[in-house]
């Protein structure tokens, strides 16, 4: 096969663009944009299902930002154990995780809307069970059963978006997927505080049905995609198998241990390092088996651009950023300020509205400027960078004004916001066929999650070591603090922290433990924010300007 890597223009070339090179390929061919659709008057059944996709977006990422400021709550209207907690809280993840490479590759076989289904059966089932739950395990099961239907909904509403759009006006169509996906992202952690607070925990599991129901109905009658498939049967020896088995295998045990190292097991301890290591064999064995099938679950032409293999890498430091400042920036206000899981979300509200703007405006005017994607990303890391850097300047709440406090974050929002969808368009112009569009975007997801994945255990390892390390230093603590010599216990503990009747004299040098462990983890991650910048620096541009479809095109 000819390398997919576009070749650069001669000096004296007028154009902005590379274009990459086309291969032969034995898929159904793409449709031009005059193909059986009207793509300059589009019609209001393409509005109301592309309104369904964005419920489906708004769901997932309200779902997925409610359940870690109700833990607590949760587990001691439960009675659950820490561990159980734990469990309870990364479940969800390492579902999605796990199942979104499936989605991808079913999708492309059988159709889109088949295991978009399923995923909202799975999602609509374990939302019952979650809120009907009467124990932990319970609770566990049903954020199990979400993660398994919300990893299809996740990775499919943008895949069928790439599906109803061409490439020139996508830019335009992930802006507007990105304002559900960002408010609900923001709603979730207050809605969560709120309902564990005032309500019920409960209602996190109930609010989703109706959403659900009214995104099937637009989905189901609205959204015409053009069938793709053969017969049941047919379609079933298609699937690789092989491919999937060693996946979902090594995608599993690798990450398992990623979810405890450093809190329930030590990063040296047999319990992670042995499944690290299997769980990175076996995907190793995927890599070099994915060159054997007909139909892979990820085709190995989708790595052969420079341009897809560094945004790839760029997308995984970006998902470890992500998962780790949205973890513990709430944290530090909660800890270091002694503020409420709703206070900090009102201390955050200006970070959240411009993160939602950032992503609208960042996909759009890549599309408006018409200069290629590389300018708009390189600012956005810079500013990501600074801003993730500049959290460490935070101070304990006597030395931070609360202008300060609400202000320091808002660079880091306005670069995370847009990153959020323009990382998506430098991939999807690189793909050869644009038939394989949908396994890109599967696969950029896959790596921002297991980047997610992975910062959080390096961020945990980080916060439980200078944590430690800080708290040792201080000397005899009173017995409401003597838990805190655990390491393991500090972030459990934070919400009692408020209500400790103590002078600030013996409190304030505790609050100064989680601020320099806290601090530790953002200078990290601006760190991670460097690889991604470089990551940057050596892509390129290619046109965006393509208007083929499809053969899983709207109708």
């Amino acid at each position: 096969m000819a390398s997919a890597e576009p070749e650069p223009l001669p000096p004296n070339q007028s154009q902005q663009f590379e274009e990459p090179k086309q291969t032969t390929d034995t898929s159904p061919p793409a449709a031009s944009i005059d193909d059986g659709v009207n793509q300059k008057g589009k019609t209001l059944p393409f509005y109301l299902g592309f309104c369904g996709l964005c419920l489906i977006s708004f769901i997932y990422s309200l779902d997925a930002t409610t359940l870690a400021v109700a833990i607590p709550s949760i587990a001691e209207d439960l009675n659950g154990t820490t561990l159980q907690s734990f469990w309870a809280n990364i479940s969800y993840l390492l579902a999605v995780v796990v199942t979104q490479p499936l989605y991808t590759t079913i999708s492309d076989v059988f159709g889109r809307k088949p295991p978009l289904y399923v995923g909202f059966v799975f999602f609509a089932v374990g939302s019952v069970v979650f809120a009907l739950a009467r124990n932990m395990p319970t609770v566990i099961a049903g954020r199990v059963l979400q993660g398994l239907g919300g990893g299809g909904l996740d990775v499919l509403a943008e895949i069928v978006v790439a599906d109803l759009t061409t490439l020139q006006e996508r830019p335009l169509y992930l802006g507007l997927l990105a304002i559900p996906t960002a408010i609900g992202s923001i709603l979730g952690p207050t809605m969560g505080a709120v309902w564990s607070s005032f309500v019920t925990w409960r209602w996190i599991g109930w609010v989703n049905l109706p959403i659900l129901a009214v995104s099937f109905v637009l989905v189901f009658f609205f959204l015409r995609l053009r069938p793709i498939g053969t017969s049941f049967f047919a379609d079933m020896k298609r699937l690789d198998w092989g491919g999937i088995a060693l996946i979902v295998a090594g995608t599993t045990i690798f990450i398992l241990p990623l979810s405890w190292a450093g809190s329930i097991y030590p990063w040296k301890s047999w319990q992670t390092l042995l499944p690290l290591f299997l769980g990175a064999a076996l995907l190793i064995a995927f890599g070099f088996y994915e060159s054997l099938p007909k139909t892979p679950v990820f085709p190995l032409k989708l790595f052969h651009s420079r341009v897809a293999r560094l945004t790839l890498l760029g997308n995984f430091v970006f998902g470890a950023m992500l998962f780790v400042v949205l973890q513990y920036l709430p944290l530090l206000y909660q800890a270091a300020e002694l503020e409420t899981v709703i206070g900090s979300a009102v201390t955050l509200l200006p970070t959240s509205i411009l993160s939602v703007v950032s992503a609208v405006c960042g996909v759009v005017l890549v599309g408006v400027v018409g200069r290629g994607y590389r300018w708009a990303i390189r600012l956005f890391w810079v500013l990501l960078t600074l801003g993730v850097g500049i959290l460490g300047l935070l101070k304990l709440d006597f030395d931070t004004s609360k202008s300060m406090r609400m202000g320091l974050p808002v660079l880091y929002g306005v670069g995370v916001g847009a990153l959020m969808r323009l990382l998506h368009l430098p991939i999807q112009a690189s793909v050869l066929d644009v038939n394989d569009t949908g396994l890109a975007i599967g696969l950029l997801l896959s790596f921002r999650l297991m980047g997610g994945l992975v910062g959080l255990a390096v961020g945990s390892t980080i916060f439980n070591s200078v944590f430690a390390s800080s708290i040792s230093t201080i000397g005899e603590l009173p017995d409401s603090l003597a838990i805190l010599r655990n390491a393991n216990e500090a972030i459990g503990f934070i919400p009692k922290l408020r209500t400790l009747d103590i002078p600030r004299s013996i409190l304030d040098p505790v609050l100064e433990a989680y601020l320099t462990a806290m601090r530790a983890i953002f200078y990290t991650m601006a760190g991670f924010g460097g690889v991604g910048l470089v990551t940057s620096l050596f892509t390129k541009d290619i046109s965006l300007q393509r208007s083929e479809l499809g053969r899983q095109r709207f109708e």
